[in-house]
């Protein structure tokens, strides 16, 4: 008997043994083509030496240091790093062990600087319907997929949500991508005035829906207006990269793709590779310097903020990652985009495929025409899940698409390290796994 408290406690996962390139093996031998990245997580694969060396190096110097005390050599060569290679304006680096981590002190930076700026009135959280932001009780509540939020709701705090850029259900009839883009955050402009101009403090967003919509991009131009209206009327950009960063869409930042600067940025996932837990808050000079000029210090911390062996594995990490395995990252994603409409876009269920760069989704319906859902009831996604899993594939499906409880969608995201014919291997597991669920439900 265990006595793990595991994520399902009525259904075990077989022990893992082995990771290796990009495949994990369990006890019993059995490999599996890591299709998702455990979460988006392992985007160098499993076993990569140098990563490992980096931190056997650091363990042999110094494993830990509480940064109350002291910093570290790792910290100050990763921040300097991230930093260069950042969007514009991102010159200041606070390190977490996560992403829930990472919003979590986004949230309260955010607050904090409209303290010390003399704007204590701020206070109002714009956020997106269907998104993903982590599951502390703060990113749970600026998240706006419902069934994550829907038993802790009396725990939450108030937060406003807008509707998503979800071209494959919102764009209308005979509107332009552009036009669609617009309309859609111009809501945001909307909602600010809905609750005072001078209320609001953050909008918060993914720049590429993850886990809860499956690899959803925004269309050319959305995040530009986004950006014009939170300067507009003073508010704070969070984008959150925690999924879709570090070179998961095609460049190291998916901001790149949309040709702004938030004011704060969230990452984590990518940036340790799995290898350690680690994440970041990233802000610009001006929320940085108004907290140092102000009370100097900021009214946040844990435990394990800065670890050294966690920020010696992530500059390992993003070294590799600058070495040209992210540039491989679009033509990889194109490919494996490619696959997918030729396995599966013959398929009567398969409504959309989608994503950027090694960041891919694919939406099941009932209806193409219709753009109908699939009953809940089927539990298409979980059942997709195991029949993947069951053939050697991890993959991650999730239900709830489109509101929270409708719709079914499987999300790709594999090791950047992933050949062509691996690639092709999984999509022939998947597309036989889609097949056999429906079979079984007499689809």
């Amino acid at each position: 008997m265990s006595h793990v408290f595991p994520r399902n406690s009525k259904k075990l996962p077989p022990i893992g043994v082995k990771g290796a390139g990009v495949y994990l093996y369990d006890e019993s031998g059995k490999a599996y083509f890591d299709g998702s990245g455990g979460a988006a997580v392992s985007c160098l694969g499993h076993g990569d030496p140098e990563i490992i060396d980096a931190i056997k190096t650091q363990l042999d110097s110094m494993a830990f240091a509480h940064t109350g005390f002291l910093g570290s050599e790792p910290a100050e060569a990763l921040a300097e790093l991230l930093v260069k290679h950042a969007p514009e304006g991102l010159e200041h680096v606070y390190f977490v062990s996560g992403g829930s981590e990472a919003v979590e002190a986004a949230l309260k930076l955010a607050r904090q600087y409209f303290v010390e700026v003399g704007q204590p009135q701020r206070t109002k959280i714009i956020a997106r319907k269907q998104s993903y932001h982590g599951n502390t009780l703060g990113a749970l509540a600026v998240g706006g997929n419902e069934w994550r939020r829907a038993q802790f709701a009396p725990l939450l705090i108030d937060v406003s949500h807008i509707d998503p850029c979800y071209e494959y259900r919102e764009k209308q009839e005979g509107e332009s991508l552009f036009d669609f883009g617009q309309r859609m955050a111009n809501q945001l402009e909307e909602e600010i005035l809905r609750l005072g101009e001078d209320q609001v403090m953050a909008f918060v967003a993914e720049p590429v829906v993850g886990a809860t919509m499956g690899a959803v991009p925004s269309v050319e131009g959305y995040f530009k207006r986004i950006r014009e209206i939170c300067d507009k009327y003073g508010v704070l950009l969070i984008l959150d990269e925690v999924m879709c960063g570090m070179g998961r869409t095609g460049t190291m930042f998916a901001a790149e793709q949309e040709g702004i600067s938030p004011d704060i940025c969230t990452i984590a996932k990518g940036l340790g590779a799995g290898y350690q837990p680690i994440g970041a808050m990233m802000c610009s000079s001006t929320i940085y310097d108004a907290i140092k000029q102000g009370t100097g210090f900021f009214q946040h911390g844990h435990t394990y903020v800065g670890h050294p062996t966690a920020c010696a594995a992530g500059l390992a990490v993003v070294q590799k990652l600058r070495s040209g395995i992210v540039q491989q990252v679009a033509n990889k994603g194109a490919a494996l985009q490619n696959m997918l409409h030729q396995s599966l876009s013959s398929n009567p269920y398969v409504g959309d495929i989608r994503g950027r760069g090694l960041f891919v989704g694919v939406e099941f319906v009932r209806d193409r025409e219709t753009k109908a859902p699939l009953d809940p009831a089927f539990k298409f996604n979980a059942r997709l899940k195991q029949a993947a899993f069951q053939s050697g594939l991890i993959c991650y499906p999730m239900g709830g698409t489109i509101d929270g409880k409708n719709g079914d969608h499987v999300l790709l995201a594999p090791p950047f390290v992933s050949e062509l014919h691996q690639l092709e291997d999984a999509v022939g597991i998947l597309s036989d796994a889609v097949a056999n669920v429906m079979s079984d439900l007499g689809m």
